[in-house]
């Protein structure tokens, strides 16, 4: 006999993911070369005054955090998608080729479209994702779709695609100065103006892929499953897809590529509260941003006062997850 899976009541798994969102906030906003007590960030933060602490937070600390919790979020909801479109559990913007894609996009744009603005980065991190995803896809067809094939196919396209940014880096050295630290995953020196950046894109694309929840639960049933109970496979699985790519190429147009985050979190939402994506999707959003914004803070903490890119830490906790959840894969198929 099968043991049930343990999972939490909807409304304590909200509340656990809010009240974790809301310490990573304020731990976020705490912690740095100047420390500043929790108690009195909260104040800070809604009655700010004439203080160099209150500086700190505003023009500092609090644009970066609320950046890491968009990127976060975008992230973790974009994992959830990509593995719900694709039934497959190894799928996130990092293995799927993705994030490498839109960092390449984002490195074309700062060399050769240096007058661009910021809308027209996020809109050439996109292309670069969709592109990248186009390629692992059509790669893996050749040889037949399982899900350890389109990970490792998503590793080399990657693997290609950063060596093609590290070129770029190489031969445009003057105009791409400042940016290699960010293609390692980095929210450092993050600003009101990389918030607004993100914003517009992040905050309805999440909004939408929570509303499409349920289609996303027909997809992950199958093709002919989903048709079978009326769903319109074909634009809903574009929709989703674009949805998947738009939410990760706004998060790298302004942290760079973090990998393994859109693989982990939806795990752990699922783990939470079962396979419903209408309780997944909102659940990634708020444990990833939470997470992302825990390992900003770990970042800080490393090498300080120096900061370690976070994108670092946080694929050295995804990379072993990956490891076992292949091995569980491969064993099942």
């Amino acid at each position: 006999m099968t043991p049930r899976r343990l999972t939490l009541d909807w409304p304590l798994a909200v509340l656990l993911a809010a009240g974790l969102l809301v310490f990573s906030l304020l731990l976020a906003v705490s912690v740095g070369a100047v420390d500043i007590p929790l108690d009195q960030v909260w104040r800070l933060i809604f009655r700010p005054d004439a203080s160099n602490e209150s500086l700190i937070v505003h023009t500092l600390r609090l644009p970066r955090a609320l950046v890491a919790l968009l990127v976060g979020a975008s992230l973790g909801v974009a994992g959830a998608l990509m593995q719900g479109l694709t039934r497959n559990p190894l799928a996130e913007p990092g293995l799927l080729g993705v994030n490498a894609g839109a960092a390449l996009g984002l490195l074309l744009g700062v060399v050769f479209f240096p007058g661009l603005p910021g809308w027209g980065m996020v809109l050439l991190a996109a292309l670069g994702g969709v592109l990248a995803a186009a390629l692992v896809y059509s790669l893996t067809a050749v040889v037949g779709l399982t899900p350890v094939r389109l990970a490792l196919a998503g590793i080399a396209v990657g693997a290609m695609l950063g060596a093609a940014a590290s070129f770029l880096l190489i031969m445009f050295e003057e105009r791409t100065r400042g940016a290699f630290i960010n293609l390692s995953g980095s929210l450092a020196g993050r600003t009101w103006e990389h918030f607004w950046l993100i914003l517009p894109w992040a905050l309805p694309a999440l909004l939408l892929a929570v509303l499409l929840a349920q289609q996303v639960n027909l997809l992950s049933l199958g093709e002919e499953t989903a048709r079978s109970l009326g769903a319109r496979v074909g634009g809903v699985r574009l929709l989703v897809a674009g949805l998947a790519v738009l939410l990760a190429g706004a998060a790298v147009s302004v942290a760079g590529p973090v990998g393994f985050l859109g693989l982990m979190v939806p795990h752990l939402a699922r783990g939470w509260v079962g396979p419903d994506y209408r309780r997944v999707l909102p659940l990634s959003a708020l444990l990833g941003a939470s997470l992302l914004s825990l390992a900003d803070v770990a970042a800080r903490l490393v090498d300080r006062p120096l900061e370690t890119p976070v994108g670092i830490l946080v694929v050295a906790l995804g990379a072993p997850f990956f490891v076992y959840l292949a091995r569980r894969t491969g064993q099942v198929h």
